[in-house]
């Protein structure tokens, strides 16, 4: 089975574990941007559509340009692959057991886990656990650095589409992970908990502009 990493926020891998974050929006790095056209969501391939090898191919997400025909599928994977999750961890020590005689049965790696303070033991080959033993405990280590031995969630893929950011629907921000107030409001991420809105879309926006603003893919953008 086809897996891809996936970076993931502090704030959004506690809505995964919490169960409150089905949905995750990326932005398309856009090849050009010929102004005599505009890009599209479309789908490839499907009915007819068959591989050299005669096998059919399946029908995947994608966006075109209407003016060069440029099509390009989803570059995060389709139905079905899995997605293990990056984030901010830090190796807090290395350890053995053993048999009788002294023979390593087990070689393991204490990870803690930034987003909610977790942890857990997971088993590492030779190879990992002597690259660990050569260096000690740097503190948090960014998630884009988290190899897949480390990672402790899996998502399976179940459905991709290619949209305008702003034609997220209510439901749909919800499923995004947004977060509640202590009175019950949707969040807008303001360092004041009594800001906030009864408009998921909204708290998605301020949400998405807090991650994406500085970078120029802001929600007035609408990538």
């Amino acid at each position: 089975m086809t897996e891809h990493p996936i970076l993931f926020s502090g704030p959004m891998v506690r809505a995964i574990l919490e169960g409150r974050k089905t949905q995750t929006r990326r932005i398309i790095k856009l090849p050009h941007n010929n102004p005599l056209g505009a890009w599209e969501p479309t789908t490839a391939g499907g009915g007819s559509v068959r591989y050299v090898g005669g096998t059919p191919a399946p029908e995947l997400a994608a966006i075109w340009h209407t003016r060069t025909g440029d099509c390009y599928v989803c570059p995060h994977g389709d139905v079905g692959n899995r997605l293990w999750v990056r984030e901010t961890h830090e190796v807090r020590r290395i350890g053995t057991e053993t048999f009788e005689g002294g023979r390593p049965a087990r070689r393991y790696a204490g990870i803690a886990y930034q987003a909610d303070d977790g942890r857990a033991e997971v088993d590492s080959d030779l190879n990992t656990f002597q690259a660990l033993d050569a260096k000690e405990s740097r503190g948090w280590i960014p998630s884009i650095h988290m190899p897949r031995w480390a990672s402790r969630i899996t998502l399976e893929i179940t459905g991709v589409r290619a949209e305008r950011l702003q034609s997220i629907t209510e439901a749909n921000a919800i499923a995004e992970g947004i977060d509640r107030t202590a009175a019950g409001l949707w969040s807008t991420y303001r360092q004041s908990d009594a800001d906030g809105t009864y408009s998921p879309r909204l708290s998605y926006q301020f949400l998405w502009d807090g991650l994406n603003a500085a970078r120029g893919h802001g929600w007035d953008a609408n990538p």
